[in-house]
């Protein structure tokens, strides 16, 4: 059984943004550096710097805390496509999520991007992720 190192990303945040933690620490891989450099773009964190140890290179991120109506910070993600079951679309058929306010990332021939950049590329790839 493989490792899942975008599942990895999101729990983590996902974990840490519920404990209201202000840092996360994932493993530096180019996937990671990709998603982590499209989540800094968008504004869910505030900074990224690469630490090591011991041979192994980490992303320490600083994550930007929203507050909601009820009081709670909240950044909601959710994995589409897994290693088990790929989930693929084409351009037009890029979901808007909450009307464009969150954004999805893909994975496409010209690299990781959000659905914004694939609709004005007019290319379609591999829906890794939602983040709203």
């Amino acid at each position: 059984m493989g490792r899942d190192t975008i599942a990895n990303i999101i729990t983590s945040i996902r974990n840490a943004d519920m404990d209201k933690k202000g840092t996360v620490r994932i493993a530096s891989t180019n996937i990671t550096e990709n998603i982590v450099k499209i989540l800094l773009q968008e504004g869910f964190i505030e900074n990224v710097r690469k630490h090591q140890e011991n041979q192994r290179f980490f992303l320490v991120s600083t994550l930007r805390h929203r507050r909601t109506s009820k009081g709670v910070y909240r950044t909601i993600s959710k994995r589409i496509s897994r290693p088990g079951l790929r989930i693929y679309s084409n351009y037009q058929q890029i979901p808007k999520i909450l009307g464009g306010i969150g954004i999805v990332i893909l994975s496409t021939s010209q690299g990781i991007m959000t659905d914004r950049e694939a609709r004005l590329k007019k290319i379609g790839g591999e829906i890794l992720c939602y983040i709203w």
